[in-house]
């Protein structure tokens, strides 16, 4: 089941023991507490590992104005844009040195792939991943609503296994690396 941002943030606060919210503003503390922290915690757990299913590949638009120093072209980062990867030429993939300086990419290359972490709708989280997020969720909303610190250091712990969980899981989504050539297996033939 996709859960959106309310559904999250309401299995979060379940964890800790309050009561689940129907919005962000329906006037509780717990509400308050979850609509001030959850945009910030979700793009720090989103731009925290190169998640699979929140990578993407697009070619930047480059601007006018170039940057006033060690690059010569500027691009305009995409709106959704969390953390690069990488950049690269379009036909020839990635390993092009670059800057992020505010909302703008900066390198010397006249065409930019970025491959980059974007924010997903949460609709389209995998469970794993809403698994991590609901733990660190818990752990964020816990010295606000309750002032247990020690039920706090707990649920951060807890956060961290589950992040820990979820990155082994995304690992997993992708094709193994092949080692084409090795010197130590070239030099037993």
């Amino acid at each position: 089941m996709a859960l959106s941002d309310i559904g999250l943030c309401s299995r979060a606060l379940v964890k800790i023991g309050a009561h689940p919210i129907a919005s962000f503003s329906d006037g509780t503390a717990s509400s308050e507490i979850a609509g001030l922290l959850y945009d910030s915690v979700r793009d720090a757990v989103l731009s925290s590992y190169g998640w699979s299913f929140a990578t993407g590949q697009v070619t930047l638009t480059r601007l006018t104005t170039a940057p006033a120093a060690d690059y010569q072209y500027a691009y305009q980062l995409p709106n959704d844009f969390l953390r690069a990867i990488s950049a690269g030429y379009p036909a020839r993939g990635r390993g092009l040195s670059y800057r992020i300086q505010g909302r703008q990419l900066h390198i010397n290359a006249e065409e930019v792939l970025l491959t980059y972490i974007y924010r997903p709708v949460e609709e389209t989280f995998p469970p794993y991943f809403d698994m991590a997020l609901i733990a660190r969720l818990a752990a964020e909303f816990c010295i606000p609503l309750t002032e247990n610190v020690s039920r706090s250091e707990v649920l951060s712990k807890l956060a961290e296994q589950e992040f820990t969980r979820a990155r082994q899981i995304d690992a997993q989504q992708d094709s193994p690396n092949r080692i084409e050539s090795f010197s130590l297996i070239d030099a037993r033939e």
